[in-house]
């Protein structure tokens, strides 16, 4: 396995905090509702402050790789005008890690934008947000070409748009609510694609993918009806983005239920053209567990579920083969990684790198440690699944846990931990943010030191 990148995963809004400092413009995540007693991001894991020492834990960890992401409010506050200092920032950040022997793979886009830009035109519901983000990745790539090896466009694209409280476009009709969740992500993959054109004029050596939350989608029967349901589940979400980032274009089977949901994004001239124009370079995986569904015998939308389990074709249910756990409610499913993988590369055939995997847990520091075995016995399940796959001639060149250090949780702040290192404070109290490593930080120590051989 020459080179695998053995790395770990963060995101700009989950860990930086320092909401208002160093010039930076109020992000989406920054101004949303947080539930009372619930930790929000403006400290979050405080690596605003933190960052040498964590990239330092990072080279004693022996990361081959750190993917991270930019918040786009700090490199340009009102999503126009270029902020200095939050460039510096992000420089100190991408110049230790090259230092340290650790390459940095940057995010664009990571659940956050500039509030400014949500005030002033809807953000994803309009099209002026394309070429906004355009501007903002040729400001990245510009700075640092000849650096940065691997890009990332956006990640989960279709969770980002759909999450109102992360994008900033707050719709009461869940109708409605779903309708513009496809024309978001209609309108985002328009922007990804220029952007992955315009690295392209720009750095010609450097590589760009995109990172997708793919769903490994079961029928919870073998009755024709139950398999068909899932078929379309992973249709709508898993190949519905990457058939648009790879060939340009929706499948028959999208643009049928899409249609008859009356969600078929608006296009204009040329968009087909802008669409087939460049496709990534890699394709990322973020995988965490898989879901069951069966038939919707009554074909009607439950708009209660989250909006990208809404359809009539299709219900989410238990699946009662897997374990479950507080955190991991659809079960932990190790073979479903390697399932992905083998359905990623036949339908793609582009590389693939691991871009999150893990297990959440509510961990607790005792004496100043973390022992948690559960969260060691569910990398090792899955990393083994990964290596079998790229030992089979698959070829994944990169394996990141979600998360290098505890990160606050969209939702459920710091009850919910998925750090390889834990970062002392809780939801209430910020305490000293003090870094603490974990029985998995030395566990996975040894396993990037053996390339992952006798796991």
């Amino acid at each position: 396995m020459h080179k695998f990148l053995w790395g770990a995963s963060t995101s700009g809004f989950q860990v930086e905090g320092g909401y208002n400092l160093g010039g930076k413009g109020l992000s989406t995540t920054d101004v949303r509702h947080v539930k009372e007693g619930i930790a929000d991001t403006k400290v979050a894991s405080d690596h605003y402050h933190h960052f040498k020492e964590d990239i330092l834990l990072m080279k004693e960890l022996g990361l081959k790789a750190y993917r991270f992401s930019f918040c786009w409010a700090r490199i340009m506050p009102d999503g126009h005008h270029v902020n200095q200092e939050g460039l510096e920032f992000y420089d100190q950040i991408i110049q230790l890690c090259l230092e340290n022997d650790i390459e940095p793979i940057p995010t664009l886009y990571h659940f956050e934008m500039p509030q400014a830009l949500v005030d002033e035109f809807g953000g994803w519901k309009s099209r002026k947000c394309i070429d906004a983000f355009v501007e903002y990745a040729k400001i990245c790539f510009q700075k640092w070409q000849g650096t940065i090896k691997h890009w990332v466009t956006i990640n989960e694209q279709l969770i980002a748009m759909a999450a109102s409280d992360l994008n900033g476009n707050h719709e009461n009709d869940k109708v409605l609510q779903t309708k513009n969740m496809y024309q978001m992500s209609y309108h985002a993959s328009l922007a990804e694609k220029k952007v992955m054109k315009l690295l392209k004029e720009i750095d010609v050596n450097a590589k760009i993918g995109v990172v997708n939350a793919v769903q490994n989608v079961y029928p919870y029967s073998s009755s024709p009806e139950d398999v068909l349901a899932a078929m379309d589940a992973e249709e709508l979400m898993m190949y519905m983005l990457l058939d648009m980032s790879v060939k340009g274009s929706y499948s028959f089977r999208v643009k049928s239920i899409l249609k008859n949901m009356d969600c078929y994004p608006v296009q204009e001239k040329g968009d087909d053209e802008i669409l087939k124009s460049s496709k990534p370079d890699f394709i990322g995986i973020n995988y965490y567990s898989s879901i069951c569904v069966k038939e919707n015998k009554e074909h009607r939308i439950n708009y209660q579920l989250p909006p990208f389990f809404r359809s009539s074709m299709f219900e989410v249910c238990p699946n009662e083969h897997l374990k479950k756990t507080k955190w991991m409610s659809n079960g932990i499913d190790p073979l479903g990684i390697r399932s992905i993988i083998y359905k990623i590369y036949n339908r793609y055939a582009l590389p693939i790198i691991i871009t999150e995997n893990g297990m959440a847990y509510s961990d607790v520091l005792e004496n100043n440690r973390v022992h948690d075995t559960y969260r060691i016995e569910y990398l090792s399940a899955h990393i083994k699944e990964v290596l079998r796959a790229k030992e089979e001639g698959y070829p994944v060149f990169g394996y990141c846990p979600w998360s290098f250090i505890d990160v606050v949780s969209s939702h459920q702040g710091f009850s919910k931990r998925y750090g390889l290192v834990y970062v002392n404070r809780t939801d209430q109290d910020i305490m000293d943010c003090k870094r603490y490593k974990k029985d998995s930080f030395y566990w996975y120590k040894e396993i990037i030191e053996r390339n992952g051989e006798n796991i």
